[in-house]
């Protein structure tokens, strides 16, 4: 029976050109949306970990109460022996002090005058230890618009938008003015190493990264830091092995009663990325059962259509003595084979733009001037396993059911009259 229904849609293009086409349309169109969505809101997750979260991050609980201040002088102090904890407990896990501050930045001109100053956000990385993978996990190397990665100490990297502001370019000399973790004044000076693009307004337009080491100096935070973030070693974030990493580490100091005990919190808890990681869970469903209605409206529409060309077969077929139900069961088999053939098409054509687009992405950098969200400049989708099978859903389901709201015209035709009509 199916062989035959193949041969009878690929030998009258008629009845099934149409179909195939609006299937294949709607599964491209779902496996583009969802690859599309999944890779810009997996963007920005990624993104975010690198630059602010971790996929754990560690502090004090003071700190974490007043995270968005920068609190530096609630920092994190005793950060060998925690280290030495964290790698023995989590060994999977690579472990990196950051510090981030804020300050004044001053570039004075050849006679020692401002020539430019603006406010920065600061962030103190470990660029000096090769192991820490700070540089490539931030993508230092890559963003370089100018100059080179800092080498020694008193070397800076700065936004190429907040350069440009500035009026600085490789080699000159900026002054950071600020408050140590104590709350006195702290005065340093820069040498502009290089200009990095970010891709993000907010940090093109206003960050310095400094090493490590020179921001415990000037902050006066000997064996402290602001945070120490986790990355899993294959930089893939796992939310549920997370939690358990969480509920272990902080079980450890639940009975501790002091402020600047230590506490961990993972990725979904902190800047509202839980919210983004539930939508990435749900986005492919929306999209599945937003297509399934619309395209069910339609392959309706088309089986109505469909069906009036071939009302006279059906005439043919009733009047022969072939059973209402065996039609329509009939029916049922082509739409499934339709839905399959449209699918596989759909599937196909939809891959191909997925992984096009995840090569070249879409820039939206001319969208995002004045945005202050952490968000990357060029949009990238998304290939997942999910997508092989994703576009099936939509393509089967509403196949099925336009043509079984269609094809219960069959039960209403009269054998009485059949003979009447094909007389006409």
């Amino acid at each position: 029976m199916i062989k035959f229904i193949f041969k009878a849609i690929l030998r009258d293009k008629n009845r099934s050109l149409l179909p195939v086409t609006v299937v294949s349309i709607g599964v491209f169109l779902t496996i583009v949306l969802s690859g599309y969505l999944s890779g810009m809101l997996g963007d920005m997750i990624d993104q975010t970990a690198r630059f602010q979260t971790g996929h754990v991050k560690v502090m004090t609980r003071a700190y974490a109460d007043n995270i968005d201040q920068m609190p530096n002088d609630l920092a994190l102090l005793g950060i060998d022996s925690i280290h030495d904890e964290l790698n023995a407990d989590f060994p999977d896990y690579r472990w990196v002090n950051r510090i981030n501050f804020g300050g004044i930045i001053d570039a004075p001109d050849d006679n020692e005058e401002s020539k430019g100053q603006g406010p920065a956000s600061g962030m103190a990385i470990e660029l000096f230890d090769k192991n820490s993978g700070e540089i490539e996990r931030l993508n230092l190397v890559n963003s370089l618009v100018e100059g080179k990665i800092p080498t020694k100490s008193g070397e800076a990297l700065i936004g190429y938008e907040f350069a440009d502001k500035l009026g600085v370019k490789v080699g000159d000399e900026l002054t950071y003015m600020g408050s140590t973790m104590n709350g006195s004044m702290a005065f340093a000076e820069f040498v502009v190493s290089g200009a990095v693009r970010f891709g993000v307004a907010s940090m093109d337009k206003g960050m310095i990264i400094i090493d490590f080491s020179d921001a415990q100096q000037i902050l006066d935070m000997a064996d402290g830091t602001g945070e120490i973030l986790g990355f899993y070693k294959d930089e893939i974030f796992m939310q549920d092995q997370t939690a358990k990493m969480r509920e272990a580490f902080n079980a450890k100091y639940a009975d501790n009663p002091d402020e600047f005990a230590p506490i961990m919190k993972t990725l979904a808890e902190q800047n509202s990325m839980g919210t983004y990681l539930d939508l990435i869970d749900s986005v492919s469903s929306v999209f599945v059962i937003i297509f399934v209605l619309v395209m069910s409206i339609v392959l309706w529409n088309t089986g109505l259509i469909g069906g009036l060309r071939r009302y006279q077969e059906f005439g043919i077929r009733l009047a022969l003595g072939e059973d209402k139900g065996h039609i329509y069961r009939t029916m049922m088999y082509e739409a499934v084979v339709i839905g399959i053939i449209g699918s596989v098409i759909g599937t196909i054509l939809g891959i191909s733009v997925t992984l096009l687009m995840q090569t070249y992405g879409i820039d939206i950098s001319g969208m995002m001037k004045d945005a202050t969200m952490m968000m990357p400049s060029v949009i990238k989708s998304k290939f997942t396993p999910q997508l092989l099978y994703i576009g099936f859903i939509p393509g089967l389901v509403a196949m099925v059911i336009g043509n079984m709201l269609s094809g219960i015209g069959i039960y209403k035709r009269e054998t009485a009259t059949l003979f009447k009509e094909l007389e006409v």
